[in-house]
This record gives structure tokens, C-alpha cells and sequence, in this order.
């Protein structure tokens, strides 16, 4: 029996020297194992946070910033309730699935948590960070806002005008103006639309 497991050892020395047929550094499951694990908005929150880190970290710091994340707040205003709703989840059961698919080494009993290299290619598969999604948007809107806002400009100047009857605006009848300023806003929106 001993002389069998030999030469399936060598025959596994075999294997390994025929490097065709193995991957190079490829990930041990699918995407949609990639999916499954990361569908947790938890798992992804700690992948954020190590993506900058290099080296061990504490388990602690990785859940006090989720909690504050989670609560939309800065870590030193957590209270102990939610420090304490976001560490359990995390000690016993996030990080290890995210050790056991190589992408951390979590090391519980000590409490420490170290990026894997496997996590680079894990963060394509990560969603934009909020931070930087809302930031373009909010740019969208208040350009949009600004429009908006010199057509109402406009619009005031132009009746105002009307009112103390300036030359070129008092040519205009009241459903001539009307039209105008309704224009203006439907071409606004429509832009608005389509961008």
C-alpha cells in the first residue's frame, strides 16, 4: 500500500511538471462564487477598507468602520450597541468566509486580518465606492440646478421688462412671453431627459 501512494506521488510529480494544463494563478472558484461571496454589502465594507492596507490590521478597526459606514457616521460617535451589531457578524462568520476563499488570512484568535494578494482581483468585481458615485452625481445635479435657476433669472428679467415696458420686450404680447418662458423650461427638461 505504501509502494502505491509512492508512485502516485510521482506520478503527481509528473503532473506539476507539465505545466499546460495548469492555471496560472487563476482564482480557486467561479465568479459566481465571486458573486455569492461578495453579495454580502458586509464582506464587500471590509474589502473597502483593507484595499488600502498593507500589512496586518485589527479586526477592531476593520468593525468600527463598518459600523460607521453602516450608520452613516464617524467611528468616534458610535455607540457600543452598534460597534457591538457589527463586530459579532464579522468575528464569527464574514471574515472567515472570506479567509476560507483566500482572499484574507484571519487569524481570530488574535484578532488580526491580512490582505491577500488574491484580493486584487477580487475588486473588479466590487462596486464603484460611494463616495465617489454620489460625488458625480451630486456635480450633475447642482449643474442642472444652475440652469434651471438662470432660466428662472431670465424668465423674471423678461417679465420685469414686460412690466416696465423695455422696448424690445414690450413688442412681445402676454402669450408670446408665455410661450417663451414655457419653451425655455420644456427645453430645459428635455435636455434634462435625454443627459
Amino acid at each position: 500500500m505504501k509502494s502505491t501512494h509512492i508512485s502516485s506521488e510521482q506520478q503527481g510529480e509528473v503532473d506539476v511538471s507539465d505545466e499546460s494544463d495548469r492555471p496560472t494563478e487563476e482564482p480557486a472558484f467561479s465568479k459566481d462564487e465571486i458573486f455569492h461571496l461578495l453579495q454580502n454589502e458586509r464582506r464587500r465594507m471590509v474589502l473597502r477598507y483593507l484595499r488600502g492596507t498593507e500589512g496586518p490590521v485589527r479586526m477592531r478597526d476593520i468593525a468600527e468602520q463598518v459600523a460607521a459606514w453602516e450608520h452613516d457616521t464617524t467611528v468616534q460617535e458610535l455607540t457600543s450597541t452598534q460597534r457591538q451589531r457589527v463586530y459579532i457578524p464579522l468575528y464569527q462568520s464574514h471574515l472567515s468566509k472570506l479567509d476560507k476563499a483566500g482572499i484574507i488570512d484571519y487569524q481570530q484568535n488574535r484578532g488580526i486580518v491580512v490582505r491577500k494578494p488574491l484580493a486584487d482581483q477580487i475588486d473588479q468585481y466590487l462596486q464603484i465606492e460611494p463616495s465617489t458615485d454620489t460625488t458625480d452625481e451630486q456635480h450633475s445635479e447642482s449643474s442642472w440646478d444652475d440652469y434651471y435657476i438662470s432660466a428662472t433669472v431670465f424668465c423674471y428679467v423678461l417679465l420685469l421688462g414686460a412690466v416696465i415696458e423695455l422696448p424690445i420686450v414690450s413688442l412681445l404680447s402676454g402669450i408670446a412671453l408665455s410661450a417663451s418662458i414655457l419653451l425655455l423650461f420644456t427645453v430645459l427638461t428635455i435636455s434634462r431627459l435625454i443627459d
